[in-house]
């Protein structure tokens, strides 16, 4: 990889050109000057200018919020907004809108190496990922801020609870994520280790599609939600400091617990309401239908298969209703949830990414969610909106109060739990922490015998174009060597700048300017500049751009975060 001035090369230019030529539909608007200044500019000097008004973009219907992406120099980006948004630097902190290199992102076609190889701003490099074994992060020599307090970062999992356990007591890990409730004592005896608790910011929920029989008929999901016994569940599976849930979002996230909560345990109500439905439907019985899951421990849900077990066992006695287990790969579950390709239940849950009803709401079930559930739900979508797209505090509560009671109506999934969860650490590890988001960051954690932190978590990356996954596992590592614009305190939840000194609104909270370091280098050794974010965004946001590719496409977080893709893939 050569190095590039700090605007784009005209060769770069050309090839960005190139590859837009080969979009079915014009996918921008550039609006920079006739003739580029000493050093070239930007192959992006301004992506996109949508007619907010007319909630349109290139005559098609646009539902985001986004509008146009501006580098109006080479230190300075501006994000001009339809519609106020009240977690606008909360999102740009999120790890799957980290900047990459815009020269990088074409050379690999938005694919490619982009997954497997990531070339970011941050305190590590990627030296080696040994599938099916380990990733090894080196140390940045050229990071522009603090070294790391280790040479380097080897990152492990398992998903043997007890496997965690042994190595940590061996001395192999320096840390695990989410160990075992039934280790927690052991851990806590052992003088060596201590245990860091984490704040249960997570939700664990069974999903059904509308999209597959009998799912579509809402009394037979209704009379699923009274018919399912969380706190049985709690009781047997989860730490003490779990919680049974009756909203989707943590209630310590504002707004997240206004509204009407799902209805509670009621086993004779629901079998009432299941027959009804059935009725409906003019089925004599309801099918054996599969309950799909991966084998992964996490803190929204420790003991998977056992869990899956325990509701196959509620649904039979409490609703009659017969079921399968089906565990299934953790990427391949991942994709086929995304994709809407699990035809019954599904257990599937959510670590906040931030601390804000969008992260939660607006994910899974605003205009730009994923297939997940199947068919949205219009009256969802339109209180969704409302609530994200201002930042009147009393507005977005009436909002989100709404969309709380309609989910409960509608019960495209039942919350079943928050889950208590931890980190634990050999007690010599300096600077060891839980972080209530799951994003730990190596580079603050000195390891206690050498220079070589090690780390387990519960599953392998899948990915590491982290704007294409939504995994934690994945987004853990990918967080580790690149950077967005904001970044979240280490151990904490405040959004604070990273790759931007300072992103500042405008008076209604429209337009965002964004002031970037300056003297920042890819590991590659190209120079940081706004045409990198432009590029970054722009590919994910744009959904007919040629490099809109990632590992299988679908760049769910954008279009949930930010409500909508520009030139969005037919609905077939």
């Amino acid at each position: 990889m050569t190095r590039r001035p700090t605007w784009v090369s005209a060769a770069a230019i050309g090839g960005a050109v190139a590859l837009m030529a080969m979009s079915a539909a014009p996918v921008f608007a550039q609006d920079g000057p006739e003739a580029p200044p000493e050093g070239g500019y930007s192959a992006y000097p301004t992506y996109a200018d949508v007619d907010c008004e007319a909630n349109s973009f290139n005559g098609t219907d646009y539902t985001g919020n986004l509008a146009k992406i501006e580098a109006t120099d080479p230190s300075t980006v501006v994000f001009t907004l339809c519609e106020p948004d009240g977690a606008f630097l909360p999102k740009v902190a999120f790890s799957p809108f980290a900047i990459n290199d815009a020269d990088y992102l074409i050379e690999t076609g938005g694919g490619g190496d982009l997954v497997d190889q990531p070339n970011g701003t941050g305190p590590y490099s990627l030296e080696e990922w040994r599938r099916g074994d380990e990733v090894i992060f080196a140390a940045n020599p050229d990071y522009w801020g603090e070294a790391p307090m280790n040479d380097r970062t080897v990152l492990r999992w398992s998903s043997e609870p007890g496997q965690k356990l042994i190595e940590l007591q061996s001395g192999t890990v320096d840390g695990v994520d989410n160990p075992s409730v039934d280790d927690l004592d052991a851990i806590e005896a052992d003088p060596a280790l201590e245990v860091i608790p984490r704040e249960a910011l997570n939700i664990f929920y069974v999903g059904m599609n509308n999209t597959y029989p009998p799912f579509d008929n809402e009394k037979i999901r209704q009379a699923i939600a009274m018919g399912i016994d969380k706190e049985r569940i709690v009781n047997q599976f989860y730490s003490e400091d779990s919680t049974v849930a009756d909203y989707f979002t943590p209630c310590s996230i504002p707004n997240a617990c206004a509204g009407d909560p799902f209805p509670s345990f009621d086993p004779e109500a629901a079998q009432a309401l299941l027959a009804e439905g059935l009725s409906e439907e003019g089925m004599d019985a309801f099918p054996e239908v599969p309950i799909s899951l991966r084998v992964v421990d996490r803190s929204y849900l420790p003991f998977p298969e056992q869990v899956a077990v325990d509701l196959q066992d509620q649904l039979q006695q409490n609703l009659g209703i017969s079921t399968t287990i089906d565990v299934q790969e953790s990427g391949t579950f991942i994709d086929n949830s995304d994709a809407g390709n699990l035809p019954g239940f599904h257990l599937l849950g959510w670590n906040a990414d931030y601390p804000d009803p969008t992260n939660f709401l607006d994910y899974h079930f605003g205009p730009g969610a994923s297939s997940q559930f199947g068919e949205g739900f219009a009256d969802v979508h339109a209180a969704l909106q409302k609530g994200a797209t201002s930042a009147d505090p009393a507005v977005r509560e009436e909002a989100y109060a709404e969309a709380n009671t309609l989910l409960a109506e509608h019960v495209p999934m039942v919350p079943i739990a928050r889950g208590g969860s931890s980190t634990a650490w050999r007690n010599d590890v300096e600077g060891a922490h839980s972080s209530p988001l799951g994003n730990e960051e190596f580079f603050a954690i000195g390891p206690g015998s050498d220079d070589t932190l090690v780390f387990m978590q519960n599953a392998e990356p899948i990915g590491m174009y982290c704007a294409d996954e939504t995994d934690g596992e994945s987004l853990r590592a990918c967080e580790q060597i690149m950077e967005p614009l904001y970044a979240f305190k280490t151990g904490g939840t405040e959004a604070i700048p990273r790759l931007a000194t300072e992103c500042t609104p405008n008076e209604d909270s429209t337009v965002w300017t964004c002031a970037l370091r300056e003297g920042v280098t890819f590991q590659n050794g190209a120079a940081f500049d706004a045409n990198d974010v432009v590029t970054s965004y722009a590919v994910q946001w744009d959904a007919a751009n040629p490099l809109h590719v990632g590992r299988d496409g679908s760049f769910t977080y954008f279009p949930a975060l930010w409500l909508g893709f520009l030139n969005p893939p037919s609905a077939e």
